[in-house]
């Protein structure tokens, strides 16, 4: 048994946040370090040694608040997604804001799109990561489509009740399957085109009385 598999079923959910309320400057480098070198092994090589050397970390700085190397990775794109990226600037409209976050998920896919593959095949071999997956990084990935919508329901542009979770997935669905699947960039005129045939009608629309 590889010890990172080991270490997936040492330890069970606890039903916490990767994150926590607050990281630490060290904890947020820490995160940071860890993309970097999962760009450069992939998920199944990657090694917590790894990372803890070219963090100048120990070991115990990790393990005290991700104990496996499942969650680690998980954290690291958490991090990434709610608390690098976080909201896209307010751009005064719904369709500005869209854009904008597109924008964002298509970088986060080219640049980590073969890398989040090969998490999700080795979710197929480990519980535990495949858990954090769905209950963490999906959460903030959710959270983070969502505090748009709900600045254009502030803002009176839709109504609250068409957000829902058929409807907030869509964009980051997307882009993610053009990106593993073709391999390209996705086109400018393509995000827009979503944005203005798909989700801006399904956004807008009056719900049935």
């Amino acid at each position: 048994m590889t010890t990172s598999a080991h270490a997936d079923r040492e330890h069970p959910s606890t039903g916490r946040s990767l994150l926590g309320p607050s990281l630490t400057p060290r904890e947020a480098e820490l995160l940071t370090v860890t993309l970097q070198v999962l760009r450069e092994t992939g998920y199944d090589k990657l090694t917590v040694d790894q990372v803890v050397a070219q963090a100048h970390a120990s070991k115990t700085t990790v393990y005290r608040r991700w104990p496996s190397k499942a969650e680690l990775v998980c954290a690291a794109f958490a991090h990434r997604i709610g608390g690098e990226h976080g909201l896209p600037r307010d751009t005064g409209t719904l369709r500005g804001d869209l854009l904008a976050l597109a924008e964002m998920i298509t970088r986060d896919a080219e640049e980590y799109g073969r890398t989040v593959a090969g998490i999700l095949a080795a979710g197929e071999r480990s519980p535990r990561l495949r858990e954090v997956l769905v209950n963490d990084l999906h959460r903030d990935r959710k959270k983070q489509v969502h505090g748009v919508l709900r600045r254009a329901v502030t803002r009176g542009e839709i109504l609250e009740e068409v957000i829902s979770d058929d409807i907030w997935d869509v964009l980051p669905a997307y882009i993610m399957f053009r990106a593993l699947q073709h391999k390209r960039p996705v086109p400018a005129e393509t995000l827009r085109a979503l944005i203005d045939e798909v989700l801006l009608p399904s956004l807008t629309r009056q719900p049935p009385p």
